[in-house]
């Protein structure tokens, strides 16, 4: 049984910020430095097979950097080619992600720049998650919407941002990173979020999950990044939506009838 992944990226400055900190892969695709927005959504979809990636990274530092930070992790990230072991080839990424952002700012004189990264690799079978810091994966299925990234994040005092203990660009000297890890086989239909946190900060959970269920699918990434500007904008917003479809038979057949004759053609 094949699947296809239909996808829809978006990424905007918000009302607040003077430039956008966010970038993402999608397909292979990302923003170029201080590009401060997608004018419309990235939409399309992919086979599950050969596995696709897709993730947001939110950069840190303020003035110092953290824009080049999420573009050298997504940079990175489209160079990524998935193999049989996809919780390996997604930790090694973070490895040299982490060694590169690290490496340009200590040649650039940047005290300290940082990127989260919440990553999905599609699979034939299943979904292999990697995040590390605070951008957010979740998966809707069934009626249910739950949280399957895990924040990196310290006990913050009332009203205040609760800190990172973990995240991209952290030398090796000072700390080992430690992404986080999970996989799970997906089903028809399922529907995954990945998204920086001025979608989240903006944004309940109950509308996010309103929103994908009533809408359809295409019109989401935009009416999600609408909701968080009318709610104050106060972050730049990345959003990636991915649903799980299966393969109308009739394509099966088409493909797996091309496959058959390419092996008798190769057999002779």
């Amino acid at each position: 049984m094949g699947y296809r992944i239909e996808y829809a990226c978006i990424s905007h400055i918000g009302n607040c910020r003077s430039i956008n900190q966010d970038n993402f892969i999608c397909t292979g695709r990302y923003m170029e430095l201080k590009n401060d927005s997608t004018e419309f959504p990235l939409t399309g979809q992919v086979p599950a097979n050969p596995p696709s990636v897709f993730g947001i990274f939110d950069g840190m530092g303020g003035e110092y950097c953290g824009e080049v930070a999420a573009f050298i992790a997504s940079q990175r990230a489209s160079e990524l080619s998935i193999g049989k072991d996809a919780a390996a080839d997604l930790y090694d990424f973070c490895m040299d992600a982490n060694e590169r952002i690290c490496k340009y700012a200590e040649e650039h004189d940047v005290p300290s720049m940082g990127t989260t990264a919440a990553m999905l690799a599609f699979t034939g079978s299943e979904i292999v998650l990697c995040n590390i810091g605070d951008s957010k994966i979740f998966r809707l299925s069934g009626g249910n919407m739950e949280q399957i990234s895990k924040d990196h994040t310290e006990i913050a005092a009332y009203g205040k941002k609760a800190p990172l203990y973990q995240n991209l660009g952290i030398p090796a000297t000072e700390l080992v990173i430690e992404p986080y890890f999970s996989h799970g086989k997906y089903q028809d239909g399922d529907v995954y979020l990945i998204c920086s946190d001025g979608l989240t900060d903006m944004v309940t959970n109950e509308e996010i999950q309103a929103t994908v269920e009533q809408l359809p699918f295409q019109e989401c990434a935009g009416e999600l990044l609408k909701k968080a500007l009318e709610n104050g904008g106060k972050d730049n917003t990345s959003i990636i939506l991915c649903k799980v479809q299966r393969e109308p038979n009739w394509i099966m057949k088409l493909f797996g009838g091309k496959q058959k004759r390419d092996a008798a053609r190769t057999d002779k």
